[in-house]
């Protein structure tokens, strides 16, 4: 279980550095813009994103078990983030964050990285896609400007306020939004090797500025930026919070680990190489551990930054820790600029995040699946948008487990990673 970035130091090189550092400084482009956007659209300040991204992406690249893996806040974590700061406030979720910590190591200790087969793949798909509607609904009102207040995070509630809201349509948010679609997809389909998503948001948020536009900023809506990450402190451990958290600490520690080895196991395919997962699953609680510590959120493995990652280039975990800098430089020295990113624009890129989740050009395998794991997963996705993903699952995994106990000794299948 010791983490790889040892064994790949002994061979370390001027080339390999170079090639390290050009990846490291492309995924913190793309990592800048998706941990402001999931920090918003969780309910929790801006700068939140970034000390994650920062404190949590070093950690996980310093300890971890995979050559290019590359960690931060996540999508798949807005759900429950945004549930656990809803009932327990943000200092809640920090302690619910460093509880995840702690069981991952121990799980990590434990050696239970590769009990991930025993986790139906119907639930993981199904809690994706639920996870993607939830997501795509939660950026409504700021792609199209709506002046409707807070937004409550059950989805039932939600959509009446939105309906209702449809009056105070925004056409420039709206028209700021698409535009940042269309524009991070061209960029994708043409340049594919190029940071789309800041360039995307950058220029339509100069469009913004520069117009004099009446759109929601950063700035706007949280104020500046900080410059600097806080000072490190230690969370209220009191008796009775721990115990309310529980649950949400074993949900984000089950995501963590479950993404986390999905995006290892990409990046093995990838990069034909093998990584050590007990090590990694280790790697994420430490680094949860240290987020709460500095007052981050819930950390994983990213699977889009980390297959960015490997397509600009990375040979070691040494352009993860760049990455991490990368964005600790850009938060100390033009944090008041990332405060002109222009709200609809970081809408549509979470909205496209979603999109990409939802994998709608699977849903023919999805059909042509057995009736049971159609079952699961239509169950596992309608348990996520209604209810919460601790509930989606636990009665995900228990349904699986029974189907397949039921259906004797069939195999499992192989595992197939959702993009992110």
């Amino acid at each position: 279980m010791t983490p790889i970035l040892f064994t790949t130091l002994r061979s370390y090189d001027l080339r390999t550095a170079y090639a390290d550092l050009i990846a490291g400084v492309s995924v913190a482009l793309v990592a800048l813009p998706l941990s402001l956007a999931i920090a918003i659209a969780s309910g929790a300040a801006p700068e939140k994103g970034l000390v994650t991204a920062i404190v949590a992406g070093f950690m996980i690249s310093f300890l971890g078990g995979s050559r290019v893996q590359i960690g931060g806040p996540t999508a798949a974590f807005i759900v429950v983030v945004f549930g656990v700061i809803a009932d327990h406030g943000y200092d809640g979720l920090v302690l619910a964050t460093l509880m995840a910590g702690i069981i991952l190591v121990t799980a990590g200790y434990l050696r239970v990285g590769s009990l991930i087969r025993y986790v139906p793949e119907p639930v993981i798909s199904g809690f994706t896609i639920g996870i993607a509607v939830v997501i795509a609904t939660s950026q409504i009102k700021d792609f199209l400007g709506l002046d409707v207040g807070a937004v409550p995070a059950d989805f039932l509630e939600k959509l009446p306020i939105l309906w209702d809201g449809r009056g105070t349509l925004n056409l420039m948010a709206v028209l700021v939004g698409m535009a940042t679609l269309g524009l991070i997809i061209a960029l994708r389909r043409w340049f594919p090797r190029f940071p789309g998503l800041i360039v995307a948001i950058g220029v339509m948020s100069v469009v913004v500025a520069m117009g004099g536009l009446s759109v929601d900023t950063i700035a706007s809506r949280f104020g500046a930026l900080p410059s600097s990450l806080p000072m490190p402190s230690m969370p209220d451990l009191s008796g009775g919070r721990i115990v309310s958290l529980i649950p949400s600490a074993l949900t984000i520690a089950f995501l963590a680990a479950v993404e986390s080895l999905l995006s290892v196991m990409v990046a093995d395919r990838m990069t034909d190489a093998k990584s050590r997962p007990n090590a990694e699953v280790i790697a994420q609680g430490y680094a949860n551990i240290a987020s709460a510590f500095f007052g981050g959120m819930p950390a994983t493995g990213a699977i889009a930054r980390t297959a960015t990652n490997v397509r600009a280039g990375a040979k070691t975990p040494v352009a993860g820790m760049i990455h991490a800098v990368i964005i600790l430089i850009i938060m100390l020295l033009f944090s008041n600029l990332a405060g002109y990113m222009a709200m609809p624009a970081l809408a549509a890129l979470l909205i496209l995040t979603a999109w990409n989740m939802a994998e709608l050009n699977r849903w023919r395998v999805h059909l042509a699946m057995p009736r049971a794991d159609q079952f699961l997963l239509l169950l596992t996705l309608v348990l996520t948008v209604l209810t919460d993903l601790t509930v989606a699952i636990s009665v995900g995994i228990g349904v699986g487990l029974a189907l397949r106990l039921r259906a004797g000794d069939a195999p499992f299948p192989k595992w197939r990673a959702p993009k992110r």
